[in-house]
């Protein structure tokens, strides 16, 4: 009788989670321009129309823009805090592990607050760098997160014995850190780029006139005219986004200790 419940429970969690994503991606395809219940007729016709719409076009471009951005420069600090906090002793420590995890933890308002008015205050003006950098600011957490827990489930000896056996700090992190960390580098570097392409909050507060993809659905949700692109725009959203957490967690789940293949 548990295991039935259990089921029930599991069952009524993913449809609490999933029905109003395959609502959105049905009516992607609803032939009409009003959404009514039941859907009467199919159509792709709403594709081509976002393939052709040049503000949907620009929004996507902008949207890849940041993602990569934010993700490069999430790679670059998050591996080396990672590198850097796990490797070293040093008075704060710990400190510095809270700071860098924290920013995913705080209100996305409050983070865009503190961006737009620092921003403001330097008088550097809303460019698309001040979207990847404000984008920066939580993607560093998932690459930290990542490489930081290889790191630890690896053996420092493998280091010490190329050490020791002649090799550099260079050569040494070229063959064997390295190899060590990679997959947590591509997974934590797909989860950024999924977490910073669909973001809107702290892009509202730094990207200034600029539209990224989740502000021009927020913009048109509203226009009835624009309904049924806006839906094809959220199913082209929920897929960018869900493929590269996909492979991140095939990536996570496929690595044992030191990152070999389990």
């Amino acid at each position: 009788m548990a295991r039935y419940g259990l089921r029930i429970a599991t069952l009524l969690g993913f449809a609490f989670l999933y029905v109003p994503i395959i609502v959105i991606v049905l009516y992607a395809f609803n032939a009409q321009r009003v959404q009514s219940w039941p859907i009467q007729e199919f159509s792709t016709k709403w594709f081509e129309a976002a393939l052709g719409n040049v503000a949907v076009r620009g929004a996507l471009v902008l949207s890849l823009e940041v993602a990569l951005g934010a993700t490069l420069l999430a790679l670059l600090l998050g591996s080396l805090a990672a590198l850097a906090v796990h490797r070293f002793r040093f008075f704060g420590r710990d400190a510095v592990s809270f700071a860098l995890v924290l920013p995913i933890a705080l209100p996305g308002i409050v983070t865009g607050m503190a961006l737009n008015s620092t921003i403001n205050t330097s008088g550097l003006g809303f460019t698309t760098l001040t979207i990847v950098v404000g984008h920066a600011t939580f993607c560093i957490v998932v690459v930290y997160n990542n490489v930081v827990a290889r790191l630890r489930r690896s053996s420092r000896s493998i280091e010490e014995a190329s050490m020791d056996l002649g090799a550099d700090s260079w050569q040494t992190f070229r063959h064997v850190t390295f190899p060590v960390i990679r997959t947590a580098l591509v997974a934590g570097g797909l989860l950024a780029f999924a977490l910073s392409f669909d973001e809107i909050i702290v892009t509202t507060f730094t990207a200034g006139t600029q539209e990224t993809l989740p502000i021009w659905i927020l913009s048109n949700l509203a226009r009835p005219n624009q309904r049924p692109i806006v839906n094809v725009v959220a199913v082209v959203l929920i897929l960018l986004s869900a493929v590269p957490v996909y492979l991140a967690s095939r990536l996570s789940s496929s690595t044992g200790v030191g990152g070999t293949s389990s």
